[in-house]
């Protein structure tokens, strides 16, 4: 009696066929999840363009219902909205390169064994992870003795460092070889002349995957806008269409309870959550492509090791 498996060991085109078949089983089951998480997003970029009205009657479709430029004309209908998405450019861009020349610069020493205290420091950066110092303390520190209220700062230095992301650059540190360290040593560099001519550029997967995850916590921040800036030109884009959407939904609730015979299912609601979905995720939509060939790479190693 022959074994399966010598059979097709020993049968190499019934295992190229078998290989085939195996192929075409994974690329259709992948390009099936792709099309499920796709629909999604063509569903409420239709819904952005369709009628409130209509929506509200006829449900969501893959193609715009009675379509319409409503939502996005009550978006865009003021000079306010252009100088948010002005403010959270800025504060996504300066943000993540001072985020990630402080977490470098702070989780280099930490990959290094020889560092004295390398565990304390470590446990202190751990700690914020698990508590903290609460919402009053946070705002009068913020507001009172460091007097960044009202400024662009107080969106940045707050969460200039992720303990998270922190770990995850260190433990990819920690995995390249100490030979390169010990050569350029030897050579005579220094520790900062190590970091950004030889650490650095063998750690673009990682730096890619860690300057994405800060640059998306920059771009949705909305609570310390909420909590610090008064100054209405200084609102990031997520915090003033928070405030445009609530307005909205007060309008309708006011005009319900006080019987206004304004009808009201008109006016674009719903539409203009998902009109608001498609313009804040824009800029991450174009910068992914960018990172994704290091994000899998960079987080992987850097979560293994450490």
């Amino acid at each position: 009696m022959v074994c399966p498996l010598s059979e097709l060991t020993q049968n190499p085109q019934r295992r190229r066929r078998g290989d085939a078949v195996l192929d075409t089983a994974v690329h259709t089951l992948i390009l099936v999840f792709c099309v499920l998480c796709l629909i999604p997003f063509i569903v409420a970029v239709s819904a952005s363009f369709s009628s409130e009205r209509t929506l509200l009657r006829e449900g969501y479709s893959l193609l715009p219902v009675a379509f319409t430029t409503a939502a996005y004309d009550m978006l865009f209908s003021t000079r306010q909205i252009v100088d948010s998405y002005k403010v959270s450019l800025f504060v996504t861009v300066f943000g993540t390169v001072l985020s990630m020349v402080v977490t470098a610069m702070m989780a280099y020493p930490l990959s290094v064994k020889k560092l004295r205290y390398r565990g304390a420091i470590s446990f202190f950066a751990y700690f914020t992870m698990l508590f903290n110092g609460g919402l009053v303390p946070t705002y009068m520190l913020i507001s009172k003795y460091l007097g960044m209220r009202d400024t662009l700062w107080c969106m940045i230095i707050p969460v200039l460092v992720n303990p998270w992301n922190l770990f995850l650059l260190r433990n990819f540190f920690s995995a390249i070889p100490g030979e390169l360290h010990e050569s350029a040593r030897i050579d005579g560099a220094n520790d900062v002349r190590i970091l950004w001519q030889i650490i650095l550029p063998v750690s673009l997967p990682a730096l890619a995957t860690v300057s994405l995850f800060y640059a998306v916590a920059y771009w949705n921040q909305w609570f310390n806008a909420m909590l610090y800036i008064e100054d209405a030109s200084k609102f990031p884009l997520q915090y003033l269409i928070m405030k445009m959407l609530r307005n909205i939904e007060l309008l309708k609730q006011m005009s319900s309870q006080a019987g206004f015979a304004v009808d009201m299912s008109a006016l674009p609601t719903t539409t203009t959550k998902m009109a608001t979905a498609m313009v804040t995720i824009g800029p991450i939509i174009i910068a992914y492509p960018f990172a994704q060939k290091y994000f899998t790479s960079g987080l992987i190693v850097g979560s293994v090791k450490g």
